[in-house]
Parts: C-alpha cells; structure tokens; sequence
C-alpha cells in the first residue's frame, strides 16, 4: 500500500508542437525543437496531403514519453473563407479549390477541372477533353 503512495505521475508533457517542414513526400522531416525525419502524414478520410518544404504543420506526439510522432496538418490559408458547420473548403496549390456547400452545390475553382455532373466552374471547362462549349439546340 505505501508503495502506490510513493509512484509519482509522469510529468506533463508537451502533446504537438508547430513545425516546417524540410523534407517533402510521404513521409516528412519536420523541425521542431530539433530535425525529426521520417515522419508520416495523416489526414482526415478520404483526402491525401503532402506539405510542401517550408510549411508549417501541426506535429502530434503520442507513445510513451511523446517519442512517436506524426504530421497532423497545417496552418490554413491567411483568408479563411466563411463556411457552414458541415461544409467543406479543400484548397490546393494556386487558387485551386474545391467547396462543398450544405446545399448540395459544389464549386470548383482552378486551371483543369474534370469532374461528372453538374457543376459551377470558374475558369475553362473541359468534358472528355474538349473544352465545352453550350450546345445550341
């Protein structure tokens, strides 16, 4: 019994920090206190993500003593745009971007669109190749 008394918890530890990413791909080198490489990348169901160099990423510590890491995510864009609880906003290189509206529309903004079903589209729209052109019938 005196001896449960005498077993001190772990100190708290730091569970994420921010970090920049300095190796690109699957798994990343990200600095945060120091070098770490090697690190996979997790992102939410259905989408893939691979930080470019020089982002900063969240980096989540887990295992005992935080020594399993992992890149959680990244800072989002300087303008967040207002969306709904429920909608997505998924944005890429440039200003390509795909948004998911809770009222079933879908808007996709970028220099190659290919997509199925109806759609609003900023920029040129190509269906099997060909640019679309409306027809007149």
């Amino acid at each position: 019994m005196w001896l449960s008394r005498q077993i001190k918890p772990a100190p708290a530890t730091s569970d994420a920090d921010l970090g920049i990413t300095t190796i690109s791909g699957q798994k990343v080198g990200v600095v945060t206190r120091g070098e770490v490489r090697d690190l996979p990348v997790y992102s939410p169901g259905g989408y893939l993500w691979t930080p470019a160099n020089g982002t900063a990423v969240l980096v989540v510590k887990g295992g005992p003593g935080g020594e399993e890491q992992c890149v959680a995510g990244a800072r989002p864009l300087e303008e967040v745009p207002d969306i709904e609880p429920g909608e997505v906003y998924l944005y890429g290189p440039g200003e390509n971007t795909v948004y998911l509206k809770k009222d079933g529309s879908v808007e996709i903004r970028g220099s190659r669109v290919s997509v199925t079903g109806e759609l609003s589209v900023d920029g040129q729209l190509t269906v099997n190749g060909r640019p679309y052109a409306p027809c007149d019938c």
